[in-house]
């Protein structure tokens, strides 16, 4: 999914990507905190939210970051994408 926000002047637009991720290994509200701490600190992560009950996440990111890139960080903290996704 990509949105489109415009800035106060409506001269500049960003393009905005939101993605739902299945995470099998999330088992608590505490993994979706250390998840979200760990995807903010990536450049271009504006919004994380997460479900532990449905172990998915869903991210928004700019152009700053790539979808690649919010993998590997969740791969490095142990919190691997469901395969397929």
């Amino acid at each position: 999914m990509v949105s489109f926000n415009s800035s106060f002047a409506g001269t500049e637009v960003i393009a905005m990507k939101k993605k739902t991720i299945t995470i099998p290994n999330i088992s608590c509200d505490h993994c979706i905190a250390s998840i979200r701490s760990e995807l903010n600190e990536l450049e271009g992560v504006n919004f994380v939210t997460g479900n532990s009950e449905n172990k998915t996440i869903t991210v928004e990111w700019t152009a700053e970051t790539t979808y690649t890139a919010i993998c590997n960080r969740l791969q490095e903290i142990n919190y691997p994408v469901q395969e397929g996704e």
